[in-house]
């Protein structure tokens, strides 16, 4: 008889644990939804651009994008309450991944700060002008990662991993490789609401699906498309001290004030790390590419294919995450260099312009 109370209680405890979790998740499920039902105070970038292509609820949505460029555009089912919101906080997200706009209330609608390890990254820093770099004319630009152009794309075939990836997934490759993070799940708001934003864009800017536009993805750079003279990290490091430095600072570690990016590190901890594609080590195309492309600032194109690579070798010699396919002992020697080298450098640096105004004098 003991023996039946106690397996009763057993079963009875058990139950009441698993019914208290139930309870918790619904409480947690109900206050999620709470936070997608809340308005959205968008962060300036977002702002323009949502206003700029006519966001708003209704039965029926027509690009002003297209009707200033064509003289015409589509008449596409327009966007509930609902759907407005979550292009909304897909579109912060996007452009303050850290949360550095991020009000009480709705902070986990505003950010994604949780699926990164560093404390610079957002994806403007690749995706620019929030995904959508146009000229002064509108003219989209090739190469510049447009967002509405990798969405359109629907199931793309990536030769890095041999499989076809959605939007999602390529979204959550982001976080893995470029952004030194962690992978959000596939059905996470996060990615629901960028993709949400992705689409939005591609309707605004009239792209079809399926159609391979100039401005999805980078415009990578071969070995071929220059005269063969030879990837030189030390002709890199000449370069960029003359075109980089001033925004990423000397040694790549960014640009930082009153606690806001300006312009993101390209070395340290808060950099890419050397599984992401953008490591000139792992794929020797992408990181010159986008060099070329987007840099400098106001800039573009102004750099050879060579200088472009000479600056992602150089890049890539610069200590930095290990990443997490790398193993204990690369992590151990990226961290180590990571803290040997600045004060290092630094110090010849110091030594280096004392010498120099000896010399002057």
């Amino acid at each position: 008889m003991r023996n039946r109370y106690a397996s009763v209680l057993q079963v009875a405890l058990i139950v009441t644990a698993l019914g208290g979790l139930y309870f918790v998740a619904v409480a947690k499920h109900d206050e999620r939804d709470a936070l997608r039902r809340t308005s959205m105070e968008l962060t300036p970038a977002c702002r323009d651009k949502l206003q700029a292509y006519g966001l708003q609820f209704g039965a029926e949505y027509r690009s002003p994008y297209a009707l200033k460029r064509t003289g015409s555009a589509q008449t596409l089912r327009g966007y509930s309450q609902e759907d407005v919101r979550s292009i909304e906080r897909g579109c912060n997200i996007f452009d303050d991944l850290q949360g550095y706009a991020a009000k009480s209330g709705a902070r986990e609608r505003w950010y994604a700060n949780r699926y990164v390890r560093g404390s610079q990254t957002t994806c403007v820093h690749c995706h620019q002008r929030v995904g959508d770099k146009q000229d002064a004319a509108g003219n989209r630009l090739v190469g510049s990662n447009g967002l509405g152009a990798s969405w359109v794309m629907a199931d793309m075939y990536d030769r890095f991993t041999g499989m076809l990836l959605p939007h999602e997934f390529r979204q959550m490759q982001c976080y893995i490789n470029s952004s030194n993070g962690f992978k959000p799940n596939s059905v996470d708001d996060v990615v629901r609401d960028v993709t949400a934003y992705s689409r939005f864009l591609a309707a605004a800017l009239d792209l079809k699906i399926g159609n391979r536009y100039p401005e999805q993805g980078m415009d990578e750079i071969p070995a071929s498309a220059t005269l063969r003279r030879g990837d030189d990290y030390v002709r890199g490091a000449h370069v960029y001290r003359q075109k980089c430095a001033a925004c990423h600072g000397p040694q790549g570690f960014g640009t930082v004030v009153d606690g806001r990016v300006v312009y993101p590190a390209l070395a340290g901890p808060n950099a890419f790390s050397l599984d992401s594609r953008m490591n000139f080590q792992k794929v020797n195309t992408v990181m010159s590419g986008f060099i070329c492309r987007n840099m400098p600032l106001g800039q573009e194109g102004t750099l050879e294919n060579q200088q472009c690579r000479d600056i992602a070798y150089y890049l890539s010699t610069l200590p930095r995450p290990a990443g997490d396919l790398q193993g204990p002992l690369a992590a151990a020697w990226q961290q180590l260099m990571m803290t040997v080298m600045p004060p290092l450098t630094k110090y010849a640096e110091t030594i280096g312009h004392h010498d120099a105004t000896r010399a002057a004098n």
